[in-house]
């Protein structure tokens, strides 16, 4: 929503490294109506090297700083659900530059197999295939 690309949305995902973040929420979200769910792209597909360098800063409120959690990390995790929302978000991280198509796919191909064993209903071979649907969609 932020970048444009939606009008609305129907939750916000928020994660944080300290707990404390947390303590507000449920009141947040009952006065704003707003779904809001405690994830993140790893806990749903198995994580990029350096994700946590690639968070896009948002904004500083107060003494809480704000990110998009890494667009590699959330590109990956919308390809692998594959509704067809996200195929459309997929599409406009790659249109907009926010991801680069080869980066993001060496990135995919540098997960270890062994990551894998986290996710049993996922295998690499059918996550790379995903992603290289995705990818030649959008040359």
């Amino acid at each position: 929503m932020l970048s444009g690309w939606r009008t609305a949305t129907i939750d916000a995902d928020l994660c944080a490294e300290r707990d404390e973040v947390f303590r507000d929420v449920q009141t947040i979200k009952e006065r704003l109506g707003l779904n809001i769910e405690f994830a993140r792209p790893e806990q749903f597909v198995p994580p990029l090297a350096g994700s946590g360098d690639r968070h896009l800063f948002i904004d500083r409120v107060g003494d809480v700083d704000f990110y998009h959690y890494d667009p590699y990390a959330q590109l990956l995790s919308k390809i692998v659900r594959g509704f067809r929302k996200d195929l459309i978000d997929a599409e406009h991280f790659l249109r907009s530059g926010m991801v680069d198509a080869g980066r993001f796919r060496e990135r995919v191909q540098a997960i270890p197999e062994s990551s894998y064993v986290a996710y049993p209903t996922l295998s690499r071979d059918s996550v790379l295939a995903a992603v290289d649907e995705v990818l030649a969609s959008f040359e």
